[in-house]
């Protein structure tokens, strides 16, 4: 049940000190059960080629099929690109979404509808997955519920800003101290310096007598400035983000380049018990020099990161318990252009799901010889998300109330995809 204000007034009258931030945290955990699971969502920003991935066209003319070769994985039957041959060896562990199709070749609005899974709408703002998830399952007090590593892909929508990402500001690098929204975890920090701001919290506190009455930036703000304390006075979410605590065998496993670390910081944080991690790793928007960005870094990079994550979570048994879903915002052109690269392309793409309840060892669904566009109908990014979110264990049914007047369906026209889920 939430907080009413008699209830606030209930709680002060038997003397307690109740802080703002302490109310929203009670508030947040009160009747929530806990899901014992998390999630991560890996997008791949820029839009990476579906046809140079996991859905590769081998029979098709040159100008179509690209430069790329499949190469066999673990599963029969499966073949993925060349350049990925660890996650060849890891089929078992993912399952492949072919045919996944919509309309809305721009990077903007494709990012806002594979992040909410509800085709964008000037009438409703949605909110994305993991603002969702911090919603439904609220992380211990001293560890934030979700992060984004680097910058928010998109915002909490209409459930408010309190349920934001808590984003690092940068993404981490091997060899530098990493800094969570300019606080550097390299020790030379002082707590107390940080002490004296998050005292200042305590005027708001005393000018409001009841949480619902509260503007929400005023509520965002107390919310960030709660998280951002706790991360430099917890041990717990210090330790979380200190990526100079691997071993040196885990950074090779994982790479020291941009992907590796922070796929790496992202396995971390689950491990501490956030429970939803958005991780962007970026470069997929190849309109020209496709096939020598992808072969000689973007794919080999993807694919020690991802499989020392899978590796990780498995080894740790934390694979069942956490959701995973990557994908970018949409394919790339059928054929190759005059520039040697593929441009947008949303009538085809595909998506890779992982952990939790996910089936894997198969694909789903198919496009056509030259990967144009799905075989049938196909599967919208609504259907994904609706897999994805119930994977996680959330309703995607579930209704909020929001500010236009009316309930609203989490997501309104997808349904789970069959076969992904056992």
């Amino acid at each position: 049940m939430n907080y009413s204000r008699r209830r606030f007034l209930q709680v002060g009258s038997l003397g307690a000190t109740l802080s703002l931030s302490d109310f929203f945290r009670l508030n947040a955990a009160e009747g929530k059960a806990d899901s014992g699971r998390s999630a991560v969502l890996v997008f791949l920003g820029g839009g990476p080629a579906h046809q140079d991935t996991f859905d590769m066209k081998p029979d098709a003319p040159e100008e179509y099929r690209g430069e790329f070769k499949p190469i066999r994985t673990s599963v029969p039957g499966i073949e993925i690109c060349e350049h990925m041959p660890k996650l060849a060896q890891r089929a078992k562990q993912y399952a492949v979404i072919r045919g996944i199709t919509h309309t809305l070749a721009d990077h903007g609005l494709g990012t806002r509808y594979l992040m909410t899974g509800n085709l964008p709408t000037p009438v409703v703002n949605y909110p994305m997955y993991g603002s969702v998830v911090s919603r439904e399952f609220p992380s211990a007090p001293d560890v934030p519920s979700f992060v984004s590593i680097d910058r928010p892909v998109e915002g909490p929508g209409y459930l408010g800003a309190e349920y934001g990402p808590l984003s690092t500001g940068e993404k981490p690098r091997y060899g530098q101290p990493f800094r969570v929204r300019g606080i550097t975890l390299d020790g030379e920090l002082t707590i107390e310096k940080y002490e004296k701001r998050r005292r200042l919290l305590s005027d708001i506190d005393g000018a409001f007598g009841a949480y619902e009455e509260l503007d929400e930036s005023v509520r965002s703000l107390d919310r960030f400035s709660e998280d951002a304390y706790r991360i430099i006075s917890s041990s717990r979410s210090r330790n979380a983000f200190d990526l100079s605590r691997e071993p040196e065998r885990e950074v090779d496993r994982f790479g020291r380049h941009e992907f590796g670390q922070s796929m790496m910081l992202t396995t971390r944080l689950v491990e501490a018990g956030v429970r939803f991690v958005t991780v962007l790793l970026e470069g997929w928007d190849t309109h020209q020099d496709n096939f020598n960005q992808m072969g000689r870094d973007l794919l080999p990079s993807f694919d020690q990161s991802l499989s020392a994550m899978l590796d990780r979570f498995s080894e740790k048994g934390l694979l069942e318990s956490t959701s995973i879903l990557v994908t970018g915002e949409f394919g790339r052109t059928p054929k190759v252009n005059k520039n040697a690269g593929r441009d947008h392309w949303a009538r085809a793409m595909c998506a890779l799901m992982a952990g939790g309840s996910v089936s894997g060892g198969q694909v789903v669904g198919s496009t056509d010889d030259k990967a144009e566009g799905p075989l049938g109908d196909g599967f919208s990014p609504d259907d994904l998300a609706a897999t994805f979110l119930k994977n996680i264990g959330v309703d995607p049914k579930k209704e909020y109330n929001a500010n236009v007047g009316r309930p609203i369906t989490l997501i309104r026209n997808g349904a789970p995809i069959p076969s992904i889920l056992g």
